[in-house]
């Protein structure tokens, strides 16, 4: 490691310390030297390698847990209330530490749920501080960065800008770039970013691929036109539905969403003269659930910005976003002056309504799923409730139900509304939504959309379940 490296943290993983070809590294050759912290796989591999034992957990905790601190005077539980709610991720358990290695903090199912090595700068923790549903979370990353690190926390979005624009004219010079905008954050953020860098170099696409939400093709492009941004739209929605017909596996969809997604932008990119990059809104989690199976975490989705364009167009890439987390993105969007309803917008899965209509994809199906999405996105705006949820959205289920309708028995759709609380879509909490809303929203669904005649609530939480249903 270079000379600046202030600490290490070791992050969590799928993968069990127990299995043949986990990911390993020697921590023993990091302790004493660096600040550690192991967080999840990263607690037990510490824990594993300094001869305590690692078994498969009695209990799997997945979501939330209490923890309590049984040490407040380590600098570590600095700030940290005596009992938090945790978010637990995780099947495998430490179930023995060295002598050395001294419990801090524990939950009922959970007796090691963190532990401080004697003598050291090592803590390691089973539950995930990084995400928002650990209470207490940013205490203990504060703890460790700030008081056993020393760190100086002084990034700002101004300062990532000026840094960023500033290295953006330098690796671009007077060359053209192309960017698929989607019309969410992330790619706005990026556009806004490269528009402030490179001016009228920058060429954005926007293809509607027909699985996008209600008039949201001609609002989005009204929108970056009045910021001034070069932008070209392609209405592309019937290639779209004729590729997709009778397919219904989910990753098969994903894969020719992104398929001809690529070939639709690819040749709009040829109209455009002399373009060397391919710009692209990728934030963090899109790394982390893109990479293989065989490196350090699982892929999680197969639909996401880092891959695929760059090979067929033989662009070099810039992706001005790839070190931020969802909520960093806004912060730094504020900053550039965008307006609070789009940064707020909930994000949408790159795949559009595709994902959300389990089997398969017909014209039929997607208008209905736009008028409930439509209906649903708007009453929680008209009830002060859309800021208040990080991403919402309705899922076309592939049953049927029955039902009765003025004096007709009727068999027609359901459809699931999926409402949830984050902050990085790594971890997400289902929210609890009142009831009186979901009573009306959903009188007002299967009123006012022709083939619906029924709507569920889904509770689960990320982990086990998704965000999306595919």
């Amino acid at each position: 490691m270079n000379e600046g490296v202030r600490g290490v943290i070791l992050s969590g993983g799928p993968a069990s310390v127990r299995e043949e070809n986990a990911p390993i590294i020697d921590t023993l050759s990091l302790r004493g030297k660096y600040p550690v912290l192991g967080v999840c796989y990263g607690a037990q591999l510490m824990a594993l390698q300094g001869g305590g034992k690692v078994q498969p957990s009695k209990t799997r905790e997945y979501g939330r847990a209490m923890l309590t601190v049984k040490n407040r005077s380590d600098v570590f539980m600095n700030h940290v209330a005596e009992e938090s709610q945790v978010w637990m991720s995780h099947s495998d358990s430490i179930t023995e530490v060295a002598e050395n290695f001294k419990v801090i903090a524990s939950t009922h199912d959970v007796p090691v749920a963190a532990y401080h090595v004697e003598g050291e700068k090592t803590y390691g923790l089973q539950f995930h501080p990084e995400v928002v549903h650990s209470v207490e979370g940013k205490n203990f990353l504060k703890n460790f960065v700030y008081n056993i690190c020393g760190c100086a926390g002084d990034w700002t979005p101004g300062s990532f800008i000026d840094e960023t624009v500033e290295a953006l004219k330098k690796q671009l010079g007077d060359d053209q770039v192309i960017l698929g905008l989607s019309g969410g954050v992330d790619s706005g953020v990026a556009a806004m970013l490269l528009h402030r860098a490179i001016g009228k170099n920058l060429h954005c696409v926007f293809v509607n691929n027909g699985l996008l939400r209600k008039n949201e093709y001609e609002q989005v492009l009204d929108t970056y036109q009045h910021f001034g941004l070069n932008i070209h739209g392609v209405d592309a929605g019937k290639e779209f539905y004729k590729e997709l017909k009778g397919v219904t596996d989910p990753e098969q969809k994903r894969k020719i969403i992104g398929r001809v997604f690529i070939e639709t932008f690819d040749a709009k990119a040829h109209e455009i003269k002399d373009v060397k990059w391919l710009a692209q809104g990728t934030i963090y989690p899109d790394v982390i659930e893109s990479v293989s199976v065989k490196g350090p975490s699982a892929t999680i989705k197969s639909h996401h910005n880092v891959g695929g364009l760059p090979e067929k167009m033989k662009l070099k890439v810039v992706e001005p976003l790839r070190s931020l987390f969802k909520d960093e993105v806004r912060l730094v969007g504020k900053a550039l002056g965008m307006p609070a309803d789009l940064l707020n917008r909930h994000p949408f899965p790159g795949p559009g309504l595709g994902i959300r209509i389990l089997g398969d994809v017909t014209e039929e199906k997607v208008r209905i799923i736009q008028e409930v999405d439509a209906i649903y996105i708007d009453g929680l705006k008209s009830a002060g409730l859309y800021d208040k949820v990080w991403q919402a959205g309705s899922i076309f289920l592939p049953i049927n139900s029955v039902g009765v309708m003025g004096d007709e028995r009727t068999y027609e759709h359901v459809v699931a509304l999926r409402a949830v609380s984050s902050t990085d879509g790594m971890t997400a909490d289902w929210c609890h939504l009142p009831y009186e809303f979901l009573g009306k929203v959903s009188n007002d669904i299967i009123n006012k959309v022709k083939g619906v005649n029924r709507v569920v609530y889904d509770i689960s939480s990320k982990p086990p379940a998704t965000i999306e249903w595919e």
